[in-house]
């Protein structure tokens, strides 16, 4: 047997990286996030047909610039994903990967991300894509520390997938873009405080400030759940209002929005970390059903 020195560097590992990498972008919730950025562009008036040259190009692109922002999110909070249990493992907390590293990535990822939507789509789009990532990284990330408004603020790079999705294939800023952006700015705020309420130890430890009340999970917080979750209903409604897709879907939506109302006055009830995570679950559930819904009831 060869002995190793302590400070020997680990032997390279390339799925080891493409893990780190994975993680550095959060891969999962980027694919979330590109998913109603594309959905969106498929519902847009002027995108009659699917080609599937541009979605895969849309999809790139789109992975590019919230990768972007998420390395940059990890490379910010490396001190205080460290002394959280469900973040310590993340590569730059864990020192798997330098903040240098991560920043380089970004950079790159995020030009590389907005000059694809340019070259490919439209101005509008790069543009907007390129606003949503300095809103995340730079406004919303060292926000999350000073003041609960932060989600809020946060809420608005969350939605702008889908209205970048719609200019990117209708060149415009027409109202059924921003009624897609309305349903998944609306949604953010059960979804996140619902998993802020979950993780509130954690959170509280790094010191993050992202439930409305500053004295944790309380009943203002989930009655702020429920009023949103109602706002939604007449949200809901706007993209057959406004001629985007049919009746069948806006029952659906309906439905759906009706569904989040019970989850949340279920937590509001119950107080506790069950109903909370109900609550989380829920919303996963509900942002692909209604984006998938639209979709297939396409006017």
């Amino acid at each position: 047997m060869v002995a190793t020195d302590a400070s020997t560097p680990a032997p390279f590992s390339l799925s080891a990286r493409l893990k780190d990498y994975m993680q550095l972008t959060k891969f999962t919730l980027s694919l979330t996030v590109v998913f109603s950025c594309v959905v969106c562009y498929l519902l847009a008036p002027k995108v009659v047909e699917y080609n599937w040259w541009m979605i895969l190009l849309l999809f790139i692109a789109g992975m590019l610039i919230t990768g972007s922002a998420n390395a940059i999110n990890q490379a910010v909070e490396k001190d205080t994903d460290a002394v959280m249990k469900r973040t310590a493992r993340r590569p730059v907390a864990s020192g798997r990967m330098s903040q240098q590293e991560a920043y380089t990535f970004a950079l790159i990822a995020g030009i590389l991300g907005v000059l694809m939507m340019w070259y490919f789509f439209n101005g509008s789009s790069a543009l907007l894509s390129a606003f949503s990532l300095f809103l995340y990284a730079y406004i919303y990330t060292p926000l999350k520390k000073i003041n609960s408004i932060a989600v809020l603020v946060g809420a608005f790079p969350g939605a702008l997938p889908c209205l970048i999705g719609w200019v990117a294939g209708n060149d415009d800023f027409s109202a059924g873009g921003w009624a897609l952006f309305g349903i998944q700015f609306l949604w953010q705020f059960p979804h996140f405080w619902a998993i802020a309420w979950v993780a509130h130890t954690d959170y509280s430890k790094a010191g993050f400030k992202l439930l409305p009340s500053d004295k944790g999970p309380t009943r203002f917080t989930a009655m702020q759940t429920v009023m949103y979750a109602v706002l939604m209903i007449p949200v809901g409604i706007l993209p057959y209002y406004f001629g985007i897709a049919g009746k069948t879907s806006m029952w659906i939506v309906l439905v759906c929005n009706l569904f989040m109302v019970v989850q949340c006055l279920r937590l509001y009830k119950g107080m506790d970390v069950k109903s909370a995570r109900r609550v989380m679950f829920s919303s996963y559930i509900y942002l692909p059903v209604v984006l998938l819904a639209l979709l297939a009831n396409k006017l």
